[in-house]
Formats: C-alpha cells, structure tokens, sequence
C-alpha cells in the first residue's frame, strides 16, 4: 500500500524542474568538443540539455580527418518531436555540417523567436575552402539574423566577419561586434585576443560599446573543445536566468577551472575536464554555485578589471 504522505515522483518532478536547453551539434569521438562537450559543461550549470545530433567529425585529439552529416530531415525530425514535448529555456548552435542543417535549425529557431539564441563558430581551417566559403555563408544569411550571442575566436571571426581588413592592427573586438551587427546578432563574445605575449583577453561586445573584459594569463598546453566549453557553458547560464553579463562571468570562470584541470587522454591536444568540480569536493564548483566559487572566481561586479588564468 502506497503511504499517501509520500510524494508521487510527478509531484517531486514538479516541484524539482531544470531549465531545458536543445543543442545542435556534431559529435565527437575524441571526447573534446561537440556534443560531448554541450552535455558535459551544461549539466554542471543545473540544466537539462535535448542533444540534436547533426553528424559526427572523424577525428582524434590531434587533428578533424573528415566529418559526416546528417540530412536535414532528421536533423529537423529529431528537434521537433522533443519541442513539441519540451519547453526549452535557449539554443545552443554549434557546427552542424552543412547549409541545408543551417536552414533546418534557423526554421526552428524563427519558430521560437522570444528563446535565446548562442550560436559558436569554431575553426574550420581543416575543411575544404569552398565547403568552408558555402557554409560560411549560410551561416550568415540564415543563422546570424537568429543569434542573440555569436561567441568565436578572435582569430575566426576576423576572417569570417572582417575579411577585407587593411589596419595595421588587427580588429579590436568592437569591430568584430560591428561586423556581426551588420547581420543582426546584438552581442558577440570574442575570445582569445592577443593582448600581449604573456595574456590572452575575452570581451563582450555590442556594436555600441565593450560590455566586459578579461584577461587570461596563457596555459602553455593546446586545448581541443574549449570554444564548445565556453559557449555552452554560457547558454546555461542564460537558461537558467542570469542576465548576459553575469553569465559570461562565470562561464570564463568555469572554462578558466575546466582549463586548469585539464588533461591528455591521447597523443595529441589536451581537454578541458568539464566535471572538474565533481572529482574533489574541496575545489572548485559548478557553474551557478557562487557560495563554493573559489576567491579566484570573476565576480561579475568587477569582471572588466579582473584577471584569471587561461
């Protein structure tokens, strides 16, 4: 007999409910990046992630040797049937493969025009130039008009975004924003700027102004997934509430910690160790537990002047 004071595990469900995120990305046997990396650093930030497979790289820890993508159709198929089920809080898009897949999602995402949109662009120097040139532009005739946040390389989005640049410098990351703008996103992240031989800087930007900065002192080690890290990392923490400059904050704190635990499974690059807070209860924390956060942690108050290792 069932004691009636005992909660029924839909009322426990009820009372106990995540943010839903839904992700497009590749997968990644490697373990380094895509999809792995979506799950991984979202449900360190407390959300439910609805994973949408859009293919899946060949790859190592060392280099892409080639990558298969799915048809649009079951890109578009396995997307609907969970939103028809699930309210999702934001999307996360990374690379999914093909224009066609780009077209599936950025009709998905017009459907649901008040959900936030972070869309990553990672390198795509292993593909082939004119596979990179169409997909490229998909991206931006279809994707950008879509995208709350665009969050890259500074390196990657200046050749994408800003391909005819004659400074003698290269483009701040007011620029950048500017460029992105130009298509319709508001906001772009833009990491990895060189600021220095010894620092590398992160900073959010809109067309108008940069919002935050930080500076990250350089890991000698390369990192494979980071950009996926960092990205999803950020669209939880947009889910799940915090407004964009807060989230940024404690998504390159959390990359900054998943980072410094790294470590090398293979031969080649290192990998962020997104769970790095679960292995050692004394160090560290999950995104969002800002009581366990350690000094080092950016505090969102200060995030313009603030320096972290990276």
């Amino acid at each position: 007999m069932t004691d009636p004071t005992t909660p029924s595990p839909t009322d426990a469900a009820a009372d106990v409910s995540l943010p839903c995120v839904m992700v497009f990305n590749t997968n990644d046997p490697s373990g380094a990046g895509g999809l792995a990396a979506d799950v991984t650093a979202m449900s360190s930030a407390s959300v439910h992630v609805l994973p949408v497979l859009t293919g899946t790289w060949v790859r190592d820890t060392t280099e892409i040797h080639d990558h298969i993508a799915f048809d649009e159709e079951a890109v578009s198929d396995q997307a609907r049937c969970a939103l028809e089920d699930i309210p999702v809080a934001a999307f996360k898009v990374g690379f999914v493969g093909s224009p066609e897949n780009l077209a599936a999602i950025a009709e998905i995402t017009t459907d649901y025009a008040n959900v936030p949109v972070v869309t990553y662009m990672p390198d795509l120097s292993w593909w082939d130039e004119l596979a990179i040139d169409t997909y490229l532009d998909a991206c931006v005739e279809l994707l950008l008009p879509q995208t709350t946040v665009l969050v890259g390389n500074h390196s990657t989005l200046c050749r994408w975004l800003l391909p005819d640049w004659e400074g003698d410098k290269p483009p701040p990351p007011r620029e950048v924003a500017r460029a992105a703008a130009v298509h319709g996103v508001p906001y772009t992240l833009v990491t990895g700027f060189n600021a220095a031989d010894q620092y590398l800087e992160s900073h959010l930007a809109s067309p108008e102004t940069v919002l935050a900065s930080a500076r990250y002192e350089r890991f000698e080690a390369t990192f494979s997934g980071a950009g996926d890290t960092l990205s999803a990392a950020l669209c939880a923490l947009i889910a799940g509430g915090s407004d964009l400059q807060a989230a940024c904050a404690e998504a390159l704190t959390y990359l900054d910690q998943c980072l410094d635990a790294g470590f090398q499974p293979g031969m080649g690059h290192a990998v962020p160790d997104r769970l790095f807070w679960a292995h050692d209860e004394t160090d560290g924390a999950a995104p969002g537990d800002a009581e366990d956060s350690p000094e080092s942690a950016i505090d969102p108050d200060d995030f313009p002047l603030d320096t972290t290792r990276h």
